[in-house]
């Protein structure tokens, strides 16, 4: 939001107005199926950036006027209590977008699907723009998922390689550890995950 529209007047917030007389229940069950936030997590990750100022965000005025600026919270929070939404909120896109790359690079989606998946997942992030009524230029839209799209091509097509050329590598290795004579293991080719099977256990 540009800070010469922000009016720290509650009533004058513009946002989340299109959900007026829905309840935190439905807003949330809507989000649930078809994202991994809350409407909690949504609300106060949108109040965060249109209240943002060059020392951060304004959580002490977000929490005190939370249900006159978001109709379906009905509560006040602490600043204390809206940091650990934005976190979370944060917390939750990461992983999502470590899924997601995962996906793409694990060599389980073509291209095309991954064109597919873009596609599905701008449509819901659209529509939820709309639905908060946050304005977003349509040459900056394409733009940017124009941007997303080559570089989710980008990243099918080289983990496409890698993967090749791993199992090249491997198909190498069993070929010359097969003419050893006495058929013992190169100790190069051992893979040590204890360091990660560490990390899994302490999680």
């Amino acid at each position: 939001m540009n800070k010469t529209m922000r009016s720290h007047d509650p009533t004058k917030y513009q946002k989340f107005k299109k959900v007026d007389g829905a309840s935190y229940e439905r807003v949330n069950q809507f989000l649930r199926k078809r994202t991994f936030i809350t409407a909690r997590e949504w609300a106060i990750s949108r109040l965060c950036a249109d209240f943002q100022t060059s020392s951060g965000a304004e959580m002490t005025f977000i929490g005190q006027n939370l249900p006159e600026l978001v109709p379906f919270m009905t509560d006040t929070y602490s600043p204390q209590a809206v940091n650990q939404a934005r976190h979370s909120f944060k917390k939750k896109v990461n992983k999502a977008g470590a899924t997601f790359l995962y996906g793409a690079m694990c060599g389980f989606y073509t291209p095309e699907e991954l064109d597919n998946l873009l596609f599905e997942a701008s449509e819901v992030a659209r529509f939820l723009l709309e639905i908060e009524s946050t304005d977003l230029d349509v040459d900056e839209e394409i733009e940017v998922e124009d941007r997303v799209t080559d570089i989710m091509r980008q990243v099918a097509e080289t983990s496409s390689r890698l993967l090749h050329a791993r199992e090249e590598q491997q198909r190498q290795k069993m070929e010359r550890g097969m003419s050893r004579p006495d058929n013992t293991p190169d100790k190069s080719d051992e893979i040590t995950i204890s360091e990660k099977e560490d990390d899994i256990h302490e999680d």
